[in-house]
């Protein structure tokens, strides 16, 4: 069975997250108690059901901290994913705003006066962490709920096993993505930004691609950062993680980035020794993907 947990910070868009397995066929259990876990997947197994998506999160207070241990007796029998969703606390300070809604972890029957806000964000931060540390990590902070639907659709075509390199573009000026594991600044590059008629295209389109094949630092950005992946990869894969985030960034995240991580996945993608390492690979444009339509 392919039993993917969704896990995260209140308020990071773990309900939209769910609706995107659901809408993929998964059936999904929202809010499951930890101690029920076990129990469900049992069940599910009598009634031959193949793929499963449980949400469970820090409102379960300190039973969070058997999930580690029954995540692992799980995967003695089937295939199992943590995705985790974050995003920082001025963020999550501004949905529970707009929301109007009170933080799980506000009051508890362990407390003797409620929480502020940030406070409770805090606690569940340490609650989640040893889940954090074994999960595929997505930053909701500047991600529109059709963004992050893509990204969970994209991460469902990858085989469950294996390292899955995520190979992402972004914009310093909006901040590094927190579940990046390698960040390579691009920001010394010659910029298109400064060329009127490159300004509104991407990393992606013809004259762009064209204007940055032409600079001798952007081959050679280009192979340094090729060099280093694949100097230090064969140690991430045996470190046994699931999931390696290679996070490129520029100024703005529209050209250089993009263009770059597009030339270094297609680069690794194209490496037919690799095949034999069950690697995944996924691409993400964090600011080109971030346009805002519908708030998580």
């Amino acid at each position: 069975m392919q039993i993917n947990l969704i896990t995260g910070i209140s308020g990071s868009g773990k309900s939209v997250a769910l609706r995107a397995f659901e809408d993929a066929g998964y059936d999904c259990v929202d809010n499951l108690p930890v101690s029920l876990l076990e129990n469900l997947i049992q069940t599910l197994e009598g009634e031959n059901s193949e793929r499963v998506a449980v949400a469970i999160d820090a409102r379960r207070g300190q039973s969070i901290a058997q999930l580690p241990s029954i995540l692992e007796n799980l995967r003695r029998n089937h295939q199992v994913r943590v995705v985790f969703l974050n995003a920082d606390t001025n963020t999550l300070v501004q949905r529970f705003s707009e929301t109007r809604r009170r933080h799980p972890l506000s009051t508890s029957a362990q407390q003797t006066q409620s929480a502020t806000l940030i406070e409770a964000i805090d606690r569940e931060r340490n609650l989640l962490e040893p889940l954090r540390a074994q999960a595929h990590s997505i930053d909701t902070s500047s991600l529109p709920a059709h963004a992050l639907r893509s990204w969970i659709q994209d991460l469902l075509k990858d085989k469950p096993t294996g390292l899955t390199v995520v190979f992402e573009s972004f914009g310093f000026k909006k901040g590094v993505p927190s579940e990046a594991d390698l960040v390579f600044d691009v920001r010394c590059l010659p910029n298109p930004h400064y060329d009127k008629i490159l300004r509104p295209l991407t990393g992606s389109d013809k004259p762009v691609k064209e204007f940055l094949e032409k600079i001798p630092e952007v081959i050679s950005m280009e192979g340094d950062i090729i060099q280093f992946i694949e100097k230090w990869l064969p140690h991430y894969i045996a470190d046994g993680r699931s999931y390696l985030t290679v996070a490129i960034g520029c100024t703005g995240g529209q050209h250089r980035s993009v263009y770059l991580v597009n030339r270094i996945s297609e680069h690794f993608r194209a490496q037919k020794d690799l095949i034999d390492l069950q690697l995944n690979f996924l691409d993400r444009h964090r600011e080109l993907d971030s346009i805002p339509v519908t708030k998580l």
